[in-house]
């Protein structure tokens, strides 16, 4: 029996190399450029007030709602065609994780909260009131995030542009994953950048441990071998 277990597993993550990562991609391909378009139809030249009177956080917030409008509906454009593609996948991955933050902190977050539990009340698809005060509506970004966050860290799969890009290029022997210190340390530092927007505490924290994974690579690295005389 476990030799048959054995060589499913097998089968179904050499399947998965080519094809897991390939429904995250279609879903968010679907429904950022959509939104996008919706922007786009809505008009670029003026942002909508319902967007114009949010409170972006900076360093967001400094610019002007038109140029905000415009950014997010080119970044969701771009972004969900490259995602379709799977083209310079991690990148546009971390572009829509920009955008769905501040979306998060904008637009979804509670107004006040007073714990954690209080906080999870928001984790809604309808708008989430309590005695008048908005308790807050992030459940589809969050599970936004939740999808974009393996397209960033593991890439688009083997069926898509950046894989072939890969092969033409000869570099498929040099990319082989690496899980030391740094690769820690840039996994913090990318979850400080979410949180930073939304639990700031957590951000620092998150932060700090980023720096303090970068060190321990530093001091922990090998000096090159120079060979003997």
């Amino acid at each position: 029996m476990l030799p048959i277990l054995h060589t499913a597993r097998n089968r179904l993550e050499g399947a998965g190399l080519w094809l897991a990562p390939l429904g995250l991609r279609l879903l968010l391909a679907y429904e950022f450029f959509s939104a996008g378009l919706n922007k786009l139809g809505a008009g670029l030249g003026e942002a909508p007030g319902w967007f114009a009177n949010q409170g972006f956080p900076f360093p967001f917030g400094v610019l002007p709602a038109d140029i905000n409008w415009l950014l997010v509906a080119l970044g969701e454009l771009a972004a969900g065609l490259a995602l379709l593609l799977g083209l310079f996948t991690r990148f546009f991955a971390f572009v829509l994780i920009v955008i769905t933050v501040v979306a998060i902190a904008a637009v979804h977050w509670p107004e006040s909260w007073a714990g954690l539990g209080q906080l999870w009340e928001g984790y809604s698809v309808s708008r989430v009131m309590d005695d008048g005060e908005f308790r807050g509506n992030f459940r589809i970004p969050l599970l936004f995030l939740a999808m974009l966050v393996p397209l960033l860290f593991t890439g688009p799969g083997k069926l898509s542009l950046d894989h072939l890009l890969v092969k033409l290029t000869g570099q498929s022997n040099s990319l082989e994953p690496v899980a030391d210190a740094t690769a820690f340390g840039l996994a913090a530092l990318v979850f400080a950048l979410i949180t930073i927007f939304l639990i700031p505490s957590w951000g620092v924290v998150l932060g700090l441990v980023a720096i303090a994974l970068f060190i321990r690579a530093r001091m922990t690295r090998q000096p090159d071998s120079h060979g003997s005389d």
